[in-house]
This record gives C-alpha cells, structure tokens and sequence, in this order.
C-alpha cells in the first residue's frame, strides 16, 4: 500500500513540471510575437513613406546672376615711405644714433609734426607729393622750394614777398619759425666751414673798402683814378656781401624733412630704437586715401576690367565696404630686393588696385582683406540652374533633363549664359519648355542604386 503512494505522488510531481514547462512555451512564444508584430506609431509611419528619392533634383530659379573672382588683399595708402635719413647736418658728428622718438607704430600724425631725432636734430613731415632730393638753402630755386614754401604757409609761416619757387628772405624767415615751433634751432646754410663764415667774411670787405674809400676822399691829392678805384673796389665788396647774405640763413637739410601727400599720416611699422645706429629703415609710415591692393591669376586677369564692382571685407574687424576696380596690371608682378612680392609673382600675380567708394577707416590700414570682384552679371532677373543640371551630349547639345510631378523626366535643350557661384544662366531652344519652380535632375543618390537619369 505506501508503494502504491509513492508512485501517486511522483506523478502529480511530473505533471505539475509539465504544466509549468508549458505555460513558459507559451509566455516566451508570446513575447516573440509581440515584438515581432507590434511597433510603435512613429515606427510605423517611418516604414510606411514614400523610398528615398534615385534622383537629386533642384528646382529652376530666376535671378541676377553673377560671376565673381574672389582674391586677397591688403589695405594701404596711395603714398608709402621708408625713412632712412642720412644722419646729423652738422659736421664734426660721429656715426649717427637715435637718439629720440615721438611717435609708435600705428600713431597717426599730423604735417608738421617731429617724428624721431637723430644725433640731436629732427626729423619733420611736412605736405608735399615731390621726394627729397636736396638740401632746401637760400638762394636755391625749383619745383621743390615751391613746394616748401606751400607747406611753410600750410602751418602759418608766412613766405613774404619771396618769389614762388625761389628761397628768399621770406622763406628763410618762415624756416627759422618753423624750427623754432619744433624747439630746434635751424642749420645755417654756409656755417660751419673752416674758413669761417662768408656772410662775416664779406662784411669785412666790405668796411675794408668802404674805409679805404674815406681815406682817399679825405687825403689831398688823391687821383680821379684812385677814387674811382676805390669806388669799384665798395662796389664789387657790397655785391658780394648781398650775395652771401642771400645763399646765407636758415636751410632745410634733406636728412631732416619728409613730404607726404596727405595728413594725418600713419606709422605703419616702426624699426628704430633709442640709442640704435641708422640703418636703411627706421620707420615706414603712409599718407594719403586709403587703397586696397591684391592679385589674381593668369586664369582671372582677362575676366577683370576697370570699373567693376567690389567688396571688400575684413575679417578682423567686420568692415565691409564697396568700391570699385582702379586698375589691373599688364605685366605680372615684378618681385621687390626685399623679396616680398616673389611668391606673388611665381604664382603669375598680376596687381590690381581697389578703390573705396568712401573712406576707409584708419584702422584697416595694414589688415589684409578678402576682395570679391562682380567681373560679369546677367541683364535683370534669367532662369538659373545648377550647374551640375546641365549637360552635353554627343550630339553637342546642352540639356538638362525635368522631373515632372508624376516622375516622369522630360529633357530640355537650353542655350547657357552667364554663370556664377555654382549656378549658370538657361534659356530653352529648340521649342522646349522650362519654367521658375520646375525641378532639374542635379545627380544621383546613391544609396538607391539607380542609374543616370533617363
């Protein structure tokens, strides 16, 4: 009998098992179906849309067009100088050292103004487009004197009577205020020299023949001849003391001066310390309206013409302005000693000078810039597609090929025009039709594995 009970209760033992072993089947079975048959709604509208697209298309547009050549470029002024004065007008000074300076690099300054000194004496800028050639003394004359002397008058020194072009005693007179303005005091024309002074020297003469003259006139006896000897001797003594006197006085030595075209002028870079000797540049600085001047290539040069429009934009700062092409060079760049503008001309460099419409800033002076140049531009509003829309055939026509609204491609001979910025002008030929909105086959997508458009 408790054989018989042992069996009973193993057996609901089993079924009990299997009834587990069942119901997890089952569970398992479900979960595989759930996920397998039931997806989220956003699931369900990804994978219930339209295939990608086998085609890129853009649609036709209508625009002005424009073609552009973008090159860099640094902004300067029309008159840039290096001073490299040749040291101290007096004699008897030893190697010529800075000895001050008056202004730092980026300083705007005004005509008149001192802008360093070497060995003692100034070194001035004054209005005036003609370059230093000479020493401006007495008695000289020239295009360069006149255009001292409209520089003299510029800050007030008044000239006097003086003849334009001619330093005379008007001239010397301003000279020695405009010195006395500075707080130095002006070399003297013909001082200096080891015989002395001329001007004292011709003095001498002068009360020497003057004396001598007196003597006879108050001597009995004297001669018509002597006296008239003596009168000669006053004569010629007093002419040469005239024209000692007249070549005598203040000068303006070539080392001490600059002339720029316009003011305020800026220190551009600025090389010369305190103590340093003279060498070939002390200081650049820079005068006059403000340029932009760049480049282009070979390939460009004949695209650019006099008179096109341009924008001008510094990074730097945010400026951008407008203005106009002044020139473009014939002959590529020809490298300066320095070899600044080498790499320019290696690369077939032609120069090309921007002209602002407006002033520009002081503070562009230097930057470099980038210039876009408007070379070509369509008359008024055209149709325009991509370039990659267009396409030429073996049989030399130009098409580009419509996506119709139902899918079906439609091609279309077009004749193209100006193109610029990745677009070109298209106008139907042939009796085709192409309208503003209509979508142009650009490319394939290649994820669908299509092949070229039909």
């Amino acid at each position: 009998m408790s054989t018989t009970g042992e069996h009973s209760g193993l057996s609901r033992k089993k079924r009990a098992l299997a009834v587990l072993a069942a119901s997890a089947c089952v569970v398992a079975g479900a979960a595989l179906w759930t996920s397998t048959m039931v997806k989220s709604p956003a699931q369900a509208a990804a994978e219930a849309g339209p295939p990608p697209p086998d085609v890129l298309t853009a649609p036709v547009e209508r625009r002005v067009l424009s073609d552009t050549v973008v090159t860099r470029g640094t902004v300067s002024a029309s008159q840039t100088l290096d001073i490299a004065p040749a040291g101290a007008a007096t004699e008897g000074a030893g190697n010529p050292v800075v000895t001050k300076l008056m202004v730092r690099s980026g300083d705007t300054f005004p005509a008149g103004r001192t802008l360093l000194e070497v060995s003692g004496r100034p070194v001035f800028a004054l209005r005036g487009s003609l370059p230093v050639y000479r020493d401006l003394k007495p008695g000289s004359h020239g295009d360069d004197v006149r255009q001292l002397q409209s520089a003299l008058r510029d800050l007030g020194h008044d000239t006097g009577a003086d003849t334009s072009g001619r330093y005379g005693p008007g001239t010397k007179r301003a000279v020695a205020a405009l010195y006395e303005s500075l707080g130095y005091e002006p070399v003297e024309a013909g001082g200096d020299r080891a015989e002395g002074d001329p001007v004292d020297a011709a003095r001498d003469q002068v009360k020497s023949a003057q004396r001598a003259l007196e003597s006879l006139e108050s001597k009995k006896g004297a001669t018509p001849d002597e006296l008239r000897y003596a009168r000669e001797d006053l004569a010629e003594a007093q002419e040469a003391l005239t024209n000692a006197e007249a070549v005598a006085g203040p000068m303006v030595p070539a080392s001490e001066v600059i002339f720029l075209s316009g003011f305020p002028a800026r220190v551009d870079s600025l090389t010369a310390k305190v103590g340093g000797p003279v060498g070939e540049k002390l200081m650049t600085v820079s005068a006059g309206r403000l340029v932009v001047r760049g480049s282009v290539g070979a390939h460009e040069k004949g695209l650019l013409r006099a008179g096109q429009k341009v924008k001008v934009l510094s990074e730097v700062s945010g400026d951008e302005v407008s203005g106009t092409v002044a020139s473009v060079a014939d002959s590529l760049t020809v490298p300066s000693q320095d070899g600044e503008d080498a790499a320019v001309a290696e690369q077939g460099g032609y120069a090309v000078v921007i002209n602002p419409d407006k002033a520009l800033p002081a503070r562009l002076a230097g930057q470099d810039v980038r210039i876009t140049i408007e070379a070509a531009t369509s008359k008024g509003e055209v149709l325009v597609v991509p370039v990659s829309a267009v396409s030429a055939g073996a049989d030399s026509r130009t098409t580009v090929t419509v996506l119709t609204s139902g899918g079906d491609r439609r091609r279309v001979e077009v004749r193209p025009g100006t193109s610029g910025d990745g677009y070109t002008e298209v106008a139907p030929i042939g009796g085709g039709r192409l309208a503003e909105g209509e979508l142009v086959v650009v490319g394939v997508n290649a994820a669908s594995g299509s092949g070229t458009a039909r």
